[in-house]
């Protein structure tokens, strides 16, 4: 039967380490910890031990021996991070008060890549993993491995985990020597004068690309696909298609566990019967759009993605391809995540159980335990097609397309009112 000794014992040592009294600390901890009849606990316990060891081995395996009884343990996750050299101190920052970011244009830099035979520019080929040579057709391999997911407590207690970028760039082409700017949200870009691809180093203080999703085809294959989507919709456009655009878009995906207690009611034999339960929760790539356009089609579009295979970052996958950074901060996309999994939890109660009025939950207990930030690449179109119903009551109306630039699935939302096969035909449909 569980007791209040062990909880006796770790106030105790808690209480000592605070007045600096370090060997009566340590006797209490290391009591509590042998006495402790439960994980939260032998957590403190071992955590506060591990404040007050200078040997960094004996100070890891308290800090694993934490987040062993307390995976999500925020302090402990914090400090490996120090320990393992993934978090500088100089980089934690109060979240309540974070440091203002640089406004205006900032000086930048950026990665140029040449052909090591010949010299020339090398562009990313749209085939899932090489950079190619534009004048000697040279290639270089990429990818292979995948890609790793990051510390989010690690993340959070740097100014990383709280912005996102707010100033124009401006850095000096390294092929030409020219300057130009590329906007706060632009990660890649191609020189004006001398046509190289760069790709800019984001500052520590802003979220790097952790992972990507290569694209797997080229703008023709692309165009290709549209043509195929009109067709199927029954859409005549008005004219020739522009030539859609590609762009990596910014993504973050999020792995949480934890658990949600919940409470309730349930009717039953003509009355209302309390009902309570838990919700285990184990979420592996919550994914959520970092950037502010087209919504839905985003949406649509990622729902069919799988970012199990992700690649790691690699700028050479932007050479001579555009791409975003988040527009979205990873503190404000986690919140979103959070918020995803418990209305799945809630989904989940009322599907075994009915009808559950009153539903309460608690979910201080749900935490994400990884996160990466992602780039994903779609082409970019918008179609004018003719509606209505032939003759004079033909219209134009603009349909955005977003395609899947590794399957090639089309997103769009139809116009309402398709057009008639006879208007296909005086079209020459």
């Amino acid at each position: 039967m569980p007791s209040d000794y062990d909880d006796d014992l770790l106030k105790e040592g808690i209480r000592h380490a605070k007045a600096g009294e370090e060997r009566l600390a340590r006797r209490y901890l290391e009591r509590a910890l042998d006495a402790a009849d439960d994980s939260r606990t032998r957590a403190l316990a071992s955590f506060h031990l591990s404040q007050m060891e200078d040997d960094p081995k004996k100070k890891r395996q308290y800090l694993e021996e934490t987040l062993a009884f307390d995976p999500v343990h925020p302090e402990a996750r914090r400090a490996l991070a120090i320990l393992d050299g993934r978090l500088k101190p100089d980089e934690i920052i109060d979240p309540d008060a974070l440091p203002p970011l640089p406004v205006g244009e900032q000086q930048a830099q950026a990665d140029r890549f040449t052909c090591p035979n010949c010299g020339g520019r090398m562009v990313y080929a749209p085939d899932g993993g090489s950079l190619t040579c534009e004048f000697c057709a040279s290639r270089q391999a990429l990818g292979g491995k995948v890609a790793d997911e990051q510390d989010f407590f690690a993340a959070m207690a740097s100014a990383r985990g709280h912005t996102t970028a707010v100033s124009t760039q401006v850095f000096h082409c390294q092929g030409c020597g020219a300057e130009f700017t590329l906007g706060a949200r632009e990660l890649s870009a191609v020189c004006a004068w001398c046509g190289s691809p760069q790709v800019v180093r984001q500052d520590r203080m802003l979220p790097s690309p952790d992972a990507i999703l290569p694209f797997g085809f080229d703008g023709q294959e692309a165009r290709r696909y549209l043509h195929q989507w009109l067709e199927k919709n029954s859409l005549v456009p008005a004219a020739e298609p522009p030539a859609p655009r590609p762009l990596y878009l910014p993504v973050w995906s999020f792995d949480l566990t934890g658990r949600i207690p919940w409470s309730g009611q349930v009717y039953r034999n003509e009355e209302n019967v309390p009902i309570s339960g838990e919700e285990v929760i184990y979420e592996d790539d919550v994914i959520i759009p970092a950037v502010r356009h087209q919504p839905r089609l985003v949406s649509a579009l990622l729902a069919g993605l799988n970012f199990s295979v992700t690649a790691p970052y690699d700028p050479r996958y932007l050479a001579g391809w555009p791409a975003e950074v988040p527009a979205l901060s990873l503190s404000n996309a986690a919140l979103e995540a959070r918020r995803i999994a418990v209305e799945r939890a809630s989904r989940s109660v009322q599907a075994e159980h009915g009808s559950v009025m009153n539903l309460r939950y608690q979910s201080s207990a749900l935490s994400v335990s990884a996160y990466r930030l992602v780039l994903v690449p779609v082409w970019l179109a918008e179609v004018s097609v003719l509606v209505g119903k032939g003759g004079r009551n033909a219209r134009m109306q603009s349909c955005p397309l977003l395609v899947d630039g590794v399957t090639g699935a089309v997103h769009g939302q139809p116009p309402s009112r398709r057009i008639s096969a006879w208007l296909k035909s005086l079209l020459g449909g």
